[in-house]
């Protein structure tokens, strides 16, 4: 299981395994073909509801975790193939947000790896 996170706009590496964009929105000012994607799941992204009440205030993350978390639950389809994508080698999940520590590839991560953890090797 392997699972990272890293800004869209950096370079991509070989390290990266397969890279996915977890944002509903496409990243500003970045051409689709400089991205280097192997796959744009937007359907995993927090909605926009919740997108625009975190705002990116890190004094909201735990609130958005945890709502984001809930639209997680609640959506097992859009996620599991990627959690599935982890079990068998490096995922890479990429953001566009300028704060590396408070956005939705880092809540996700942590939720895919506590899936992960809870239901073990298949």
């Amino acid at each position: 299981m392997s699972l990272a996170v890293k800004r869209v706009y950096d370079p991509p590496s070989p390290k990266d395994g397969c890279r996915v964009l977890v944002d509903r929105l496409w990243p500003r000012g970045l051409k689709k073909e400089d991205a280097a994607l192997d796959l744009w799941a937007k359907e995993v992204g927090p909605s926009r509801e919740l997108r625009q009440w975190f705002g990116h205030e890190p004094t909201r993350w735990e609130g958005f975790r945890h709502r984001y978390a809930g639209e997680l639950d609640a959506m097992p389809d859009a996620w599991h193939a990627l959690a599935e994508k982890a079990r068998r080698g490096r995922v890479t999940l990429l953001f566009g947000a300028r704060d590396e520590e408070h956005n939705n590839a880092v809540a996700l991560k942590a939720y895919l790896e506590n899936y992960l953890a809870a239901h073990g090797p298949h």
